[in-house]
Formats: C-alpha cells, sequence, structure tokens
C-alpha cells in the first residue's frame, strides 16, 4: 500500500463505501439500477445538505467579510510599500480578527465536491450490474449514452444535458457576485464536462441529478421562503419514490400504502426539521447552548477522543484480534505477505471515517450546536466498544474472506439486552456531558488508550506468529509431495476429509451412478460417531484410538494439550513402521497446533516421509490472489461495524457475507475464478493431483499413507451437474432445479440454503476427484492390493434429518448430526458394488481398522500400552463440543467444553441423545 493508496483510501474510501452500501440496499428493494442512481443522488444529497449549507453560509460570511476590508486593503496598497505594506497589512487582519488562511472558506464547497465527486466516479464507473442494463431512453448505463445521431455520428447527450443544468445552476449562485468567481464556476462546469463526456452513462446520469439538486437548492437560495421550496421539492420526490413502490411490490412484508408514506416521510424529516429551526431562529427563540460556549476545549477533547477511539476500534483493534485468531487463514503461500497489511486498509478506513469525516461535518456544524455532535460520537464510542465486548460473540466460524458459515442468528434476548444497555449508555452519557464532562473526557481518554495498547499487542502477536509460519513454510515446501503405492505389497491408505457428511454418501452416489461404479469394494457406515464437533476434539481419537477419547484427554490435566494431539497423530506412522511399512504422511492435521501443519513432530522419525499436499500446486496465479486480496481489503472493516453496531443492525450491515457489496454476486466467475477461494483452491488442487503424486512401484514393499484434505470443509458455491469449481455458467440453473436429492434407498432431502448447497456441492467435488484416483489405481494395478479408509473427524449441523438438539436452556442447542462423520472402508481385495453397514462405529475405529491382520499387538508407545477399543462397548458415550481455536486451547485441558451423551448405539436416533446441563 502507497501513501497515496493510503491518502486516498482515508479520505475516498469512506464515501465509495457509502455509496456502494446504499445503493446495493436500495437495489435490493427496487430490483433497477436506473431507480436506484435516483434514489442514490437523492440520499447523497440528503446527507450532504447540511455540510453544504454550512459551506455556503461560511463562503457568504467570507465573502462579507472580504467586502468589509476591501477599502481599508486597497489604501494600505496604495500608500505603503514592501516591509511597511506587509506589516500594515498583518495589523490590519488582526483588528478585525481575519486570518489570510479565511480566503479558504470561499472554496469550502469545491472541496467538499471533489472527493464526491471522485468517489462517485471510482465507484459507477466500473460498476458491472450497470453494464448491459438499459434505462427510459438510455440503451446502456454502462457505456455513453449516444443518445443524439446527427449525420452518422453519436454524440452523448447526458453531459452536455449535465454541463447546461451546472451553468445554470453556477448563474443563480453566482448572481451578485464578481467576475472571479463566476469564472471559477463555469470553468468547473467545462471541466466536468471534458472529464465525463466518454464515461458510462450511469455516472453521468448520476452527477446530472445531482446539477439539478444542485440547481433546485439555489433556486430556493433565492426565494423569500427557501426552505419551503426545498420541502415542496423533497416531498414531490418522496410521493413519486412512494407511488413506486405502491406499483412493484410490498416490502418485507409490510402494506404498500405504509412503504408509500414512509418514502414521502423520510425524505421530508431533515426538512421539516430545518423549517422548525428557522421558526424558533426567527422568533429568537433558539439559545446556544452554555455547555459548549463556558468550555469549548473540553468539547474539542471529547469529539477526538471519541474519534479516535471509534477509528482505532473499527480499524485496529477488531480487525487485528480476527487475524490474530488464525494468522494462517490470512496468509496466502503463494504471495506470502504479512497480514497486517490489511490493518493499513481497515485503519486508513476507520480514521478517515470518523476522524477526517466526523471532524469536517463538526467543523461545518454551527458553532453552538458542535457540542451536540460531540455527544453523538461519545455514545457511539462507548456503545460500539460495548457492543463488541459483550455481544454478538456466538455466530459461528468466521473464514478468512469474514463469512460466517451458518446466516446470523439474533436471538431475542439478546437483542432486547444490548437495545437495553446502549440507551442506558447514551442517558449515563447525557447526564455526564451536562454534569462533568471531564469525568466523561477521562473515561474516553482512557478507553482509547487501553484500544490503543490491545491493537498493539495483537499486532505483534501476529507478526511473530507470520515469522513462525514463515519458518514452518521452508521447512515444509523443500520439495513437491509424492507417495509409493506398491503393486506386489500390500498398500493401507487412511484419508481424513475434513468435516465429510456422512449422510450425503447415498444421495451423492444416486446423482452420480459413476461413482458407484469408482467406489467399488467400499463398504458405507451410517452409524458412525465422533467423539468431537471440531477438528481439535474429533481428529485425535480418529489417528490416535480411544486413548485419545475426549474424556481421556481431559483426564490427563498434566500434559499439554497440544502434546496429546501430536501424539495421536504418530500412533498409525509409528506402528506401521515396527511392521517395515514405507510410511507417508501428508498435512498432519493441527500438527503442532498450528494452522499451517508443522512436519517437525516428525524429525526424530526420518523414515517417515512427510509433506504438506495443500497450497503445493498453483494453477490460478495473481487471480485469486488479487481477488482474496479485495475481499478482505473492504471486508474486514465492514466487519468491524457489524461487530460494533447495535444488534438489531449487524445483520443489516453483515448482508450475508456480502457487506452490501453491489457487484459481490459479479465476482464469482471474474477471471475463471468462479467464487473460489485460496483455501478450497488449496485443498482442491490436491486431490486434483493424487494421481501425480502416487508413486507407482512393484518391488514387493508395503506401504502406508496417512492424508488429511479440506476440500469438503473449506466449502464454495459450486455448480452441478459437472460439480467442478473450473466450470462456471452463469446462465445455468441446475441447481436452483435440483434442490431435491434423492437417495439410493428412496429418501430425500431438500436443499434450501447456500450453507447446504455449498457443503453438497463440495462433498460431491471431492468425491468425484477421489473417484478419479480410484480408477487410476485400478489403471495401474494398485486397487485390489490397497485397503482405503475414507473417513472425517466429525460431520456438520444442516438442518437435515431432525436431529437437532436442546436443552432445558432454550439458548442452547447443537445438532447431533456433526456427530455422525463419513466413514467407508475398502479391504484388500474387496470388490462388487458398494455396501451399507449399519454396525455401531467410530471414527476412533480408524486405527484398528488399518491395522487388522497387520499390526498383531498395536500399541500406544507414548502410554506405553496396548492399543483397546473397549470405550466401544461403553452404554454411555460422552462427546464434547469445545471451543475450536487453537490458540484459546493452550493450557492442558479443552477450554469450554460442553458434553453431549449419546445412550447406546443408535447415532441416528435422536432420542437417544441429550445435553449434559452445564456448570
Amino acid at each position: 500500500m502507497s501513501f497515496f493508496d493510503f491518502i486516498y483510501q482515508m479520505i475516498i474510501g469512506p464515501l465509495q463505501l457509502l455509496f456502494d452500501a446504499v445503493f446495493s440496499r436500495v437495489l435490493s428493494i427496487l430490483q433497477n439500477p436506473g431507480l436506484t442512481l435516483i434514489v442514490l443522488s437523492i440520499t447523497v444529497n440528503l446527507l450532504a445538505l447540511p455540510l453544504y449549507r454550512r459551506a455556503d453560509a461560511l463562503q457568504n460570511e467570507e465573502r462579507r467579510q472580504a467586502e468589509k476590508l476591501a477599502p481599508g486593503l486597497t489604501h494600505i496598497w496604495k500608500v505603503f510599500r514592501g516591509d511597511e505594506r506587509v506589516m500594515m497589512q498583518q495589523t490590519y487582519y488582526r483588528q478585525n480578527h481575519y486570518k489570510p488562511w479565511h480566503a479558504l472558506k470561499g472554496s469550502i464547497s469545491l472541496l467538499l465536491e471533489i472527493p464526491f465527486f471522485i468517489a462517485a466516479y471510482n465507484f459507477l464507473s466500473g460498476l458491472q450490474i450497470l453494464q448491459g442494463v438499459s434505462f427510459g431512453p438510455i440503451a446502456d448505463l454502462g457505456a455513453p449514452d449516444g443518445l443524439l445521431k446527427i449525420a452518422g455520428m453519436s454524440i452523448n447527450l447526458l453531459p452536455i444535458l449535465m454541463t447546461g443544468i451546472n451553468i445554470i445552476s453556477g448563474a443563480i449562485y453566482t448572481r451578485g457576485m464578481p467576475i472571479r468567481s463566476k469564472i471559477q464556476l463555469y470553468g468547473m462546469a467545462l471541466i466536468f464536462l471534458a472529464l465525463l463526456y466518454d464515461s458510462p452513462a450511469g455516472l453521468v446520469f448520476y452527477w446530472t441529478l445531482n446539477n439539478l439538486f444542485s440547481l433546485v437548492k439555489n433556486c430556493a437560495a433565492r426565494l423569500k421562503k427557501p426552505r419551503m421550496a426545498l420541502w415542496v421539492f423533497f416531498s414531490l420526490a418522496g410521493i413519486i419514490l412512494g407511488i413506486f413502490f405502491t406499483a412493484v411490490r410490498p416490502l418485507n412484508g409490510f402494506p404498500r400504502q405504509a412503504a408509500a408514506a414512509a418514502s414521502a416521510l423520510v425524505l421530508q424529516i431533515p426538512l421539516i426539521r430545518e423549517i422548525i429551526i428557522g421558526k424558533k431562529e426567527k422568533e429568537g427563540r433558539l439559545r446556544a447552548r452554555p455547555a459548549a460556549a463556558r468550555n469549548i476545549r473540553e468539547e474539542k477533547g471529547l469529539f477526538w477522543c471519541s474519534a479516535i477511539l471509534l477509528s482505532v476500534l473499527t480499524g485496529l483493534l477488531i480487525p487485528s484480534a480476527v487475524l490474530k485468531a488464525s494468522v494462517a487463514e490470512f496468509v496466502d503461500f503463494s504471495h506470502p505477505a504479512n497480514p497486517l497489511r490489511y490493518l493499513l486498509w481497515s485503519g486508513a478506513t476507520g480514521f478517515g471515517a470518523f476522524c477526517i469525516w466526523g471532524s469536517v461535518f463538526r467543523y461545518l456544524t454551527a458553532r453552538e450546536k458542535r457540542a451536540r455532535v460531540s455527544l453523538i460520537f461519545a455514545i457511539a464510542a462507548l456503545g460500539c466498544t460495548v457492543t463488541f465486548m459483550f455481544f454478538g460473540k456466538e455466530y459461528g466460524n468466521l473464514s478468512s474472506l469474514l463469512k460466517y458459515d451458518l446466516p446470523i442468528r439474533i436471538r431475542g434476548r439478546e437483542l432486547i439486552l444490548n437495545t437495553g444497555v446502549l440507551i442506558l449508555i447514551a442517558g449515563a452519557m447525557i447526564f455526564l456531558f451536562r454534569k462533568n464532562r471531564r469525568i466523561l473526557n477521562a473515561a474516553l481518554a482512557a478507553g482509547m488508550t487501553a484500544l490503543i495498547v490491545l491493537s498493539g499487542i495483537n499486532m505483534v502477536n501476529i507478526h511473530n506468529e507470520y515469522q513462525n509460519i514463515q519458518v514452518s513454510s521452508l521447512r515444509n515446501s523443500r520439495e513437491k509431495p509424492g507417495f509409493p503405492l506398491d503393486k506386489s505389497g500390500k498398500n493401507v491408505v487412511v484419508i481424513m476429509m475434513d468435516r465429510g457428511i456422512g449422510s450425503f454418501v447415498p444421495f451423492l452416489f444416486e446423482e452420480k451412478p459413476e461413482l458407484q461404479k469408482q467406489f467399488e469394494g467400499f463398504t458405507w457406515y451410517p452409524n458412525t460417531l465422533s467423539y468431537g464437533a471440531h477438528t481439535l476434539v474429533g481428529a485425535p481419537a480418529l489417528f490416535g484410538g480411544y486413548e485419545y477419547l475426549p474424556e481421556r484427554i481431559q483426564a490427563r490435566a498434566d500434559t499439554p494439550l497440544v502434546a496429546k494431539h501430536n501424539e495421536a497423530l504418530k500412533i498409525m506412522p509409528l506402528n506401521f513402521l515396527q511392521e517395515n511399512y514405507h510410511v507417508t504422511v501428508c498435512d498432519p492435521p493441527l500438527a503442532n497446533y498450528t494452522w499451517i501443519p508443522s512436519l517437525e513432530i516428525y524429525d526424530e522419525y526420518p523414515e517417515i516421509r512427510t509433506y504438506n499436499t495443500s497450497g503445493s500446486f498453483l494453477e490460478y496465479g495473481d487471480a485469486l490472489h488479487e481477488r482474496e486480496d479485495r475481499i478482505r481489503q473492504r471486508n474486514l472493516f465492514c466487519y468491524s461495524l457489524t461487530r460494533s453496531a447495535p444488534v438489531a443492525a449487524q445483520n443489516l450491515i453483515y448482508d450475508n457475507g456480502k457487506y452490501n457489496e453491489t457487484d459481490a454476486e459479479s465476482h464469482i466467475g471474474a477471471k475463471g475464478l468462479n467464487g473460489l477461494r485460496s483455501s478450497f483452491v488449496n485443498a482442491y488442487l490436491a486431490l486434483k493431483n493424487m494421481s501425480y503424486m502416487t508413486r507407482i512401484a512393484d518391488e514387493g514393499q508395503n506401504t502406508f499413507l496417512m492424508f488429511t484434505n479440506d476440500t469438503m470443509h473449506d466449502i464454495i458455491p459450486i455448480q452441478g451437474p459437472a460439480y467442478d469449481p473450473e466450470i462456471h455458467d452463469p446462465e445455468s440453473t441446475y441447481n436452483e432445479e435440483h434442490r431435491v436429492k434423492t437417495a439410493w434407498d428412496g429418501r430425500t432431502i431438500r436443499i434450501t440454503n447456500d450453507n447446504q448447497e455449498e457443503h453438497y456441492g463440495s462433498d460431491m467435488t471431492a468425491f468425484l476427484q477421489l473417484g478419479l484416483w480410484m480408477d487410476y489405481l485400478r489403471e495401474n494395478g494398485v486397487y485390489d492390493n490397497t485397503r482405503i479408509i475414507i473417513v472425517s473427524d466429525h460431520g456438520y449441523s444442516l438442518g437435515f434429518f431432525d436431529m437437532e438438539l436442546r436443552s432445558r436452556e432454550p439458548e442452547e442447542w447443537t445438532d447431533a448430526m456433526i456427530y455422525n462423520p463419513l466413514l467407508m472402508v475398502k479391504d484388500f481385495g474387496d470388490s462388487g458394488a458398494i455396501r451399507t453397514d449399519n454396525t455401531f462405529m467410530t471414527n476412533a475405529d480408524t486405527p484398528f481398522l488399518a491395522f487388522d491382520g497387520i499390526v498383531k499387538e498395536p500399541r500406544n508407545p507414548f502410554l506405553d500400552a496396548a492399543m483397546s477399543s473397549g470405550a466401544k462397548k461403553d452404554p454411555i458415550h460422552r462427546v464434547l463440543q469445545a471451543d475450536w481455536h487453537v490458540e484459546k486451547n493452550t493450557g492442558n485441558t479443552f477450554a469450554d467444553p460442553i458434553w453431549l451423551t449419546l445412550e447406546g448405539d443408535e447415532v441416528l436416533n435422536r432420542e437417544k441423545w441429550s445435553i449434559e446441563p452445564q456448570p
């Protein structure tokens, strides 16, 4: 990020974000880009109207003062010369309380217009949703209008109309002003004509509407009752919008008449307020607030403490907390860069929004009202901080693109509590503001300092973690991954598909019958249990057996969690090593509790070959990296606004993870990326290249492969019927038409939301790639002599099969499907159609399935004991739902444990499940 990029983001970034959010929200209602441009113009002009009115007042004040000083200055210039003239002029200015920089007041309107124009230009000129869209006589809002055809030549009419309106408005505005002011405005009108002549019609149409607004404002200013004229204008605008709403459709269930009335009323509120205030001014009843007059310094201090606190909270603290929670997720190892760079964008946007534009708004507010602005900022600062710290913490897992894995679920109790707390905060701060501002200033200054310190600590931790990741990455990338399979030996392969949904198998294989042929010889175990809700809890038992059930891990309270996790990852490799197998381990999940598995845990066993396959295959160049960088730069600050806004507004800002970005959907398919993200791509390409990594030998050597993949975990939207993430047809309706899925036994499920669709599509993609690898093994003569176990560490809550559980507390719930993982097994020589076996299984059986007939007496060398599966026969099975962050599990036992129990061995029987009472 260059210095000029930083300055641009501070000044223009917040305005462009505002344009984007307003346009997106209005477009979702009107479903018409042309009408949305009209509403955008009205909205932005209404928001900026108080600024322009105050700017005009300052210009008039400066002009009157200049006229007052003109005779004296003329006399000084006639009588005095050189240094004497300068000294007399300075004295004259000082006597009249005038400073030379006051001349800038005459250009405030122009200085305000420039950033608004730049933001509008950059937003609208590249807006994909305007491309090819017609509006009235305009054939394409995304291209120059070309409305006039003269002698076979196209002439763009809108820029000419815009310039004409601009000149008329300038003529009215500069009436009675010196020729210099008129030349300045007419010159600007011609400059805008030159700049915008070949611009997209949507941009010119928007700016024409702005000029029309300016014309009406200038006309109203020349009338005896300007406020009444503006009121009439905006009333008509509101009525027109209301009629449109009435004609189109009801909004969110409200009656059409209510929508019409609301549209008219909302547009009148600012002007009704101005009329009331104007009447009070006329009658002399408006008095300046004595508190503001008594102590301007305290008011200024309150504003700046509040503005800086808001800037740090939204620009640094919340974004740094997100980055710190999982640094590796924000590092693209094809383009390694310190994720602290994202804080430059969010910090610049936060500083610009609250400090720069906040101070502009405060400065352009009448002196007697500035205290009110400072109080509003102070209430917002404390309210946002409290909301972030205590509310909205249970929304689920957050991806590196700042999207939750499930839709935000606003709980009624939290909504009411947050609203009440914010009202109390506002009341308390108003009281302190009137009684003792020093306490208020001190509290906000202390809060500001604390947030700065916390942000600094987070940034240091992020930098240190990034350095560790770099070292680990260099260690892990020394050679391309590869693993042997032998034609005449025995091969054992354990593939852990993170978050694989076991219950999807009969639906996926029915939709794609070729999978049934590719997976001949496999047995699917639907009645399978996982003892953990996340990899951190579910993976140890999968790799290490029943000695690593959550209960037993918790019982070994004298050993760090990370050590126990690493032990589990070594159990199968060491046992096969004892049997003289050639052992390869790929992507051991959370090895050494690092997101990019730390292969150093196997360093003391040089016979074990280790690789990280995820991220080893790059096929998308810079395009994917640039796309994700752009999304994170924008959405990190938007996420901060979501988390700090009142709970009632959080869903509105979050917007299902799009954060009111108008062109969010158009990025799917951009540059052939089809909505991909790097975490999915890294895992998908590893699966796609399994045949490339397989080294076929015929030396009679037995081999063992332990392989982990995240394609089923890091889900994305994928289109059927190909289910190839590299194929995207914007016209395809296959997914919409095939929302009902049928299993091979006749059962059906209905895909009702994006989360379900993305999981189904990603699981299908993974199985299709695994199926191709199965074909490769057959072609090379190593399928029959290979035992293959495909298993997942846990399932996921998708709302299918009616397995939702609730405790006595209505806010405590879970879905038993989280604990129903994928388990499919093909043994040596197995053939024939895929079979279903309802025998009770757990993913802790994986080592025993792998050892069967090979490792006669499997041992746990770390406990110096024989491995046992006796716990499988227990009448009660306790499973654990704990915090999934490795950063929160740095002790010897899992943090925030919630225990569930399964009575008996019917995993898919909801009645057998219960949530244990929590202490």
